[in-house]
């Protein structure tokens, strides 16, 4: 096992001590929630900046109760309909924002040269589980249909999430094939969480991990479902009956990460029911590491997979012959 680099043990034990939801009552989440994280040196040191070139739109899109906000990015000087990814931020379910977003969104908009929308579906504990997956599916319905808008190809459609987002990917990707919703020509799952009963050995294994620990997914599991069924396939996508039939997928998973036995285990799924799946480890990297490009030194060849999968999936002349992206199998990086 790769040791963590010092900067990153760090980041966890001062994240920990100022912003563990282990010690967050509702009022404080609420505040939370209610922040602006914005950008400056400060912020942008941790999160990253957005990329250079790049138009930045606010709008809405529909959710299953109401209007959501969305942030559009858009390339600057692209021409003619570009593909759509619908991203959906991390936070545990509870925390995390639009802003938190825009270094990778920003990113994959221009390596891609695609329109990425990021939604800010309603957030835990005051809206628990389904409504943050229902949102996004909603908002992803609203999107494609509405692609022409934000000069997009809603027939181009591929989704992406990290963490909490990663797991709302999945489950979009997962009520998209059972509700027959828009075709996905690709899941972006950034270390996602796919099993909500918890039972990945590597939680225990990495219980003490800094961003994310065994105690802090905890806390935001249940926060997301209070006393709600953990092993229901929306929540828990790894448990759907039968994952045949889904859009192919990208899994990054973290080394030191409580849940990399979730991406691991779904993308395993995936391959036994036959969706061409691409399934990454980062070795010596943490959970979140995609959110902290700045201190995390494998972010830059993390986010470049993310965007050669993306434009393989997107782009008719990048595809194989079947039709799904070129590049698969599991790779340790």
């Amino acid at each position: 096992m790769a040791q963590l680099d010092l900067r990153v043990r760090v980041l966890g034990r001062l994240l920990r001590r100022v912003n563990s939801v282990t010690r967050m009552d509702d009022e404080r989440i609420r505040t939370a929630q209610r922040t602006v994280v914005g950008h400056n040196p400060v912020t942008d040191l941790m999160l990253g900046r957005v990329a250079a070139g790049v138009q930045l739109g606010d709008a809405t899109a529909a959710g299953e109760t109401g209007p959501l906000p969305v942030r559009v990015y858009r390339p600057d000087g692209a021409h003619g309909p570009l593909p759509l990814v619908v991203n959906f931020h991390g936070g545990g379910w509870v925390l995390g924002s639009l802003d938190t977003a825009d270094w990778l969104c920003s990113n994959v908009a221009r390596s891609v040269g695609a329109v990425v929308v990021s939604v800010d579906y309603r957030l835990a504990p005051a809206h628990r589980w389904p409504a943050a997956a229902e949102d996004c599916y909603r908002a992803t319905l609203d999107l494609a249909a509405r692609a022409a808008e934000f000069g997009a190809d809603g027939d181009r459609l591929a989704v992406m999430g990290d963490s909490a987002g990663g797991n709302l990917a999945a489950v979009v990707a997962l009520l998209a094939r059972d509700r027959s919703g828009p075709p996905i020509a690709l899941q972006v799952l950034i270390y996602p969480a796919t099993d909500l009963t918890l039972a990945s050995p590597s939680i225990r294994e990495n219980a003490d991990a800094p961003i994310l620990s065994e105690a802090e997914m905890v806390a935001f599991r249940d926060h997301y479902l209070g006393d709600l069924n953990p092993a229901d396939p929306y929540a828990s996508p790894l448990y759907a009956r039968d994952h045949a039939g889904l859009a192919p997928a990208l899994v990054q998973v973290a080394e030191h990460d409580p849940i990399r036995d979730d991406g691991l285990r779904y993308a395993a799924a995936l391959e036994r029911s036959g969706v061409p799946v691409r399934t990454t480890t980062y070795v010596g990297m943490p959970h979140g590491y995609l959110s902290f490009p700045k201190l995390c030194r494998s972010a830059p060849q993390a986010l470049g997979e993310v965007c050669a999968e993306l434009h393989a999936a997107l782009e008719p002349a990048a595809r194989a012959d079947d039709g799904h992206p070129t590049r698969r199998g599991e790779v340790l990086a």
